[in-house]
């Protein structure tokens, strides 16, 4: 079976006022197979929505290759280029941009009066619109205006209208971003049921981590245009192929270690640190570990792997604890779900199972978290370049 979308050494450049040229797509690689939830993941400027606009034929890529169902929609060397209406899709926006002066009704049944191929009947158009509408569960909103209708209404409407055409891909450009918290997380589990349900091929772009760990059946992490790693959710999260993957997605501590090849640790500020078998063992090296990974304890391990430090600051987060604890000059993480009788200005023990510790070779151009191991500074860190 061919696969849904696939992409070779695409890049595309802008110029900015400046002269400067910029890849927003850097010769990026990717396959997104029939029936997978892929979600583009990265902060503002990483290029995400460049590289869905491609697929989507609203932005013309300068060099590679793109691959719909088996059609190729745009290469440059057999300067092919399909336009967006023939490439067989459809795109859900983030602003949903529905026709103000259109019925819901008139709103999802506009792909289908201006297909190209296969012109329908208006009572087969209407059939469409109704199974449509009933998929996403707005029947009773036929015939109200979007500026009837609430946020999440809205973007029903606007999945129904991407739907109705029965396209085997489906993209989504942050469409859950204009709605309020509680009623994004309902749309997430409607939309991945219906996906689901349908079996069309999603590919979705996000800037939240959250968002894309609980949709995505893949998760391409991009930086700067390009695709850093593609893998899974628990792939992606607990063997990141880079630092930048570990500091973006989820929560992470981090500390300096200097290998001691003779006692097989890394030496740290905080003192002998041991990694699982299979680690990187580079001279000097960035240890990245969540603060699920670690244990607190009150008394001295007298072990490898045990940080001491000073409770700072206790939070309460319904599902967990989070404890910030200061260890000489850094401020770790630990989150515990189980009760302790810890206070603040407590002396406490980290302790670190090897396994958990991820080892990565410290460079002079790497781009270190911020002290408390947030993605903050991660998320923030965007290039000039279009997304």
């Amino acid at each position: 079976m061919e696969p849904a979308v696939q992409i070779d050494r695409l890049t595309k450049e802008f110029t900015r006022r400046d002269g400067t040229l910029v890849k927003a797509i850097d010769d990026a690689d990717l396959v997104v197979e029939p029936g997978e939830f892929v979600v583009l993941l990265g902060p503002s400027g990483c290029g995400k929505t460049t590289l869905l606009r491609t697929i989507a034929g609203l932005e013309t890529p300068d060099r590679g290759q793109i691959r719909v169902s088996g059609k190729t929609v745009f290469s440059s060397d057999e300067r092919v280029l399909v336009t967006p209406s023939q490439r067989n899709l459809s795109m859900m926006f983030q602003s949903y941009a529905l026709w103000p002066h259109m019925t819901v009704r008139n709103n999802v049944r506009y792909p289908l009066e201006n297909r190209r191929a296969g012109k329908m009947s208006r009572s087969q158009m209407q059939e469409k619109v109704e199974d449509s509408l009933a998929t996403v569960g707005i029947s009773d909103l036929i015939d109200q205006y979007p500026g009837q209708l609430s946020g999440g209404q809205q973007q029903r409407t606007a999945l129904a209208r991407a739907l109705v055409d029965g396209s085997r891909v489906v993209l989504f450009d942050e469409p859950l971003s204009n709605v309020d918290a509680q009623v994004r997380e309902q749309l997430r589990i409607e939309l991945l049921a219906t996906q689901r349900r349908l079996g069309f091929t999603a590919i979705f772009v996000t800037h939240d981590q959250a968002e894309a760990m609980e949709l995505a059946t893949r998760i391409a992490v991009l930086d700067q245009g390009k695709v850093q790693q593609f893998g899974t959710p628990e792939e992606i999260y607990r063997s990141p192929a880079t630092e930048y993957v570990a500091t973006f997605i989820g929560s992470t501590n981090r500390m300096a270690g200097a290998w001691d090849s003779s006692a097989g640790v890394f030496r740290t500020s905080h003192g002998p640190i041991r990694v699982g078998d299979g680690r990187p063992t580079p001279k000097q090296a960035n240890l990245l570990w969540r603060p699920e990974d670690g244990g607190l304890s009150q008394e001295d391990p007298g072990t490898t792997n045990a940080i001491s430090g000073t409770v700072q600051a206790m939070l309460f987060m319904g599902s967990h604890t989070e404890y910030i604890v200061q260890c000489g000059e850094d401020r770790m993480r630990i989150w515990s779900s189980r009760p302790t009788s810890l206070s603040v200005d407590d002396h406490v023990w980290i302790t670190l199972d090897p396994e958990c510790v991820m080892v990565f070779e410290d460079s002079s151009d790497s781009r270190p978290s911020d002290e408390a191991g947030s993605t903050e500074s991660a998320a923030g860190r965007s290039a000039e370049v279009v997304s």
